[in-house]
């Protein structure tokens, strides 16, 4: 790593206070520069705009350069998110370090894990895939089709007719009491169904 820049990317949630055992690590793994976040443990929702810090390193990063994280987790919630953030470095021409967890992506080494990592996270997609179409299927077998119904239920369409047949009744009015978007009312009036 020795041709390349250090840029260190620092995060902690609000419950643990401080930055400088991370900052440290950083400094002794020889970043130049380090940036910071501060992330309330409660939030579930990790996006780089709400990661400023990650964010501002990205952007100063150029081809040649390494981030370099203490620990894996906070730069990423899942291990798709994860991978997208490291592929995104490497067709970036950047590398990637976590020094707790010992990877190194401009080792042929650490390219290896994550190659690995990408294919067991297809991997589980995949299963995710085959799962749901397996569910789907036997739901089918017994008569359940899942997704929004096709067409108004026997009883509504009843009273789209009446309400319609009605002039004195006004579009809006329609649309409110059946809870119906203006899309359906004109499908159905397009169709001839309400006259």
């Amino acid at each position: 790593m020795s041709n390349w820049r250090c840029v260190g990317n620092a995060r902690v949630s609000t419950q643990e206070q401080t930055l400088a055992l991370q900052q440290d690590a950083l400094k002794k793994a020889g970043c130049e520069r380090i940036f910071t976040d501060t992330v309330s443990g409660s939030d579930a929702r990790w996006t780089t705009q709400e990661r400023v810090g990650l964010s501002e390193a990205l952007e100063f990063m150029r081809p040649g350069d390494t981030l370099v994280v203490w620990k894996l987790d906070p730069l990423g919630r899942s291990l798709k998110h994860l991978i997208e953030t490291v592929t995104l470095l490497q067709e970036r021409g950047i590398g990637f370090k976590s020094l707790t967890e010992q990877i190194d992506t401009t080792s042929s080494g650490g390219k290896l894990i994550f190659h690995v990592f990408r294919a067991l996270a297809e991997f589980e997609r995949d299963l995710i895939r085959e799962r749901t179409n397996a569910g789907l299927q036997a739901a089918r077998v017994r008569g359940r089709h899942g997704g929004r119904p096709r067409g108004l239920v026997e009883k509504k369409l009843k009273m789209l007719h009446a309400l319609y047949a009605d002039r004195s009744n006004s579009v809006a009015d329609i649309l409110a009491t059946l809870n119906m978007p203006n899309s359906t009312l004109s499908r159905y009036v397009k169709a001839d169904k309400c006259r």
